[in-house]
């Protein structure tokens, strides 16, 4: 069973991201609402995937994104993006991020994109 971070700003999106995960049978091991929380609780918790909104206070999650992906290259974070964020996703991307899904996103779309992560890193 994986082990999940949460990230959103939003706590309505991290418990509905929280309860799709759950009933996906990951383990959600931990929340943070911004990015800055993330890197920490990313130190903390090491969990196997993370799912990172792009637009919070106080850090942004492409900057989380950096940090987490400067210090564990292995990282697999899959971003939260609303429509209309391409630019933003293609910069975390291209700064470590795997995969990502827009809002607003179906379980079936979280799941896939979940195990997409997964096989990609067991195949390393």
């Amino acid at each position: 069973m994986s082990r999940v971070l949460v990230v959103d700003d939003a706590l309505f999106m991290r418990v509905t991201i929280g309860n799709m995960l759950k009933e996906l049978q990951f383990e959600v091991v931990g929340e943070a609402e911004n990015g800055k929380i993330a890197v920490e609780k990313y130190r903390e918790l090491q969990p196997d995937i993370v799912t990172m909104d792009i637009t919070m206070p106080v850090m942004s999650g492409i900057e989380a994104v950096k940090s987490i992906t400067t210090e564990y290259p292995e990282a697999k974070i899959v971003m939260i993006s609303a429509l209309g964020q391409q630019r933003l996703l293609k910069e975390a991307l291209e700064n470590g991020a795997k995969d990502f899904i827009t809002k607003p996103f179906h379980p079936v779309q979280l799941e896939q994109v979940m195990n997409n992560v997964t096989m990609d890193f067991d195949e390393k």
